[in-house]
């Protein structure tokens, strides 16, 4: 185990060991604007598709898709985890792929049977692949991605199912500006206490993060930053609902004041740190729970970060919590000394 070293945060030796993984943090605006640019045209090819009897999101990012894509879809909208297809998907179906990297062996036996059964097929991958090979076919639309980033391969194919008037407006040049946003917010060049992720990861410090989003698309990105979190970090980190982190905060230990804090805790000593993802969801409900998160954390003497993005739509906000958030990891290991594990 490692001792966070806040140190390290405005040290530009300790920053150049995460060089990498920062640079591509970075440069996410630019990789959606690049795989914007290369589908267009295959997208516009889209404009007079029939509509479908349904659809099934397979790949990854399959279920932030149906998030965005589900509440105004006139019709029936599945995200399917698992390989192979429903039982009833056929030629009057739609099935949309993301595999922007690697596919594995049963996203491709998925695309597979999707082809064999006449049905609809948009996918989001590299243009020379094998599962580009096993998804040709008359009914077939390739969204062609380079990049291998699957967030961008998600937004290009939010895009399409608009133009196919299956989903909403997606501006994927205001989603790209509000990630420059964050890297600019959270360049390692700005010092801590003007960069919002150095804060979040300083908070973290010592902590086991407990990480909150009450809207649909927070809690979505709460649990890709908790994972980010936890590789970061080496400890557990727990991504939950009001009701499941509720008797976590109340059963912390109290804090003690005398404890050292240069000391390397192991996990039963570790306090919880609550990580708050606020998209600006005015839901009553969304609201109630934070309300209640935030009360049961001051009643315990908890430490509490949040993360706030709550202007634009809703895409941009999930956009700018998961990058902030993915940045506080970066930090996090930084500042325990575990960059080299990124």
């Amino acid at each position: 185990m490692s001792v966070f070293d806040d140190a390290r945060l405005d040290d530009r030796a300790a920053l150049a060991g995460a060089d990498e993984v920062l640079r591509r943090l970075a440069s996410a605006g630019a990789r959606l604007r690049r795989e914007a640019g290369e589908a267009l045209r295959a997208t516009t090819t889209l404009a007079d598709t029939p509509r479908p009897r349904a659809v099934v999101a397979a790949g990854a990012e399959a279920r932030f898709i149906r998030a965005i894509v589900e509440p105004v879809c006139p019709v029936p909208f599945v995200a399917w985890p698992t390989h192979g297809l429903p039982g009833w998907v056929g030629a009057l179906d739609l099935v949309v792929v993301l595999a922007s990297d690697a596919a594995h062996a049963g996203l491709i036996s998925t695309v597979h049977e999707a082809v064999r059964r006449g049905a609809q097929v948009v996918i989001a991958c590299p243009g020379h692949s094998p599962i580009a090979e096993h998804a040709a076919g008359s009914s077939t639309t390739l969204l062609p991605t380079s990049t291998g980033d699957t967030l961008a391969a998600a937004i290009v194919a939010l895009t399409a199912m608009h133009v196919m008037q299956l989903g909403p407006s997606v501006d994927s040049e205001l989603v790209a500006e509000a990630m420059d946003k964050v890297a600019e917010d959270c360049s390692p060049s700005v010092e801590t206490i003007e960069n919002p992720a150095k804060e979040v990861a300083l908070g973290l410090a010592d902590t086991q993060p407990l990480v909150w989003g009450g809207s649909v698309l927070a809690a979505r990105a709460s649990r890709r930053v908790a994972e980010a979190f936890r590789a970061a970090s080496g400890r557990a980190a727990l991504a939950a609902d009001v009701e499941e982190l509720l008797p976590v905060l109340d059963a912390a230990a109290p804090r003690d004041p005398f404890a050292d804090p240069f000391e390397d805790l192991g996990s039963a000593d570790r306090r919880p740190c609550l990580v708050v993802l606020d998209d600006g969801n005015g839901d009553e409900l969304v609201r109630s729970g934070q309300t209640r998160l935030l009360a049961a954390a001051e009643r315990n003497d908890i430490r509490v970060c949040v993360i706030a993005h709550q202007s634009g739509s809703a895409v941009e906000r999930y956009a700018a919590l998961l990058q902030t958030g993915m940045y506080a990891s970066v930090y996090l290991a930084v500042g325990l000394g575990r960059y080299h594990d990124l």
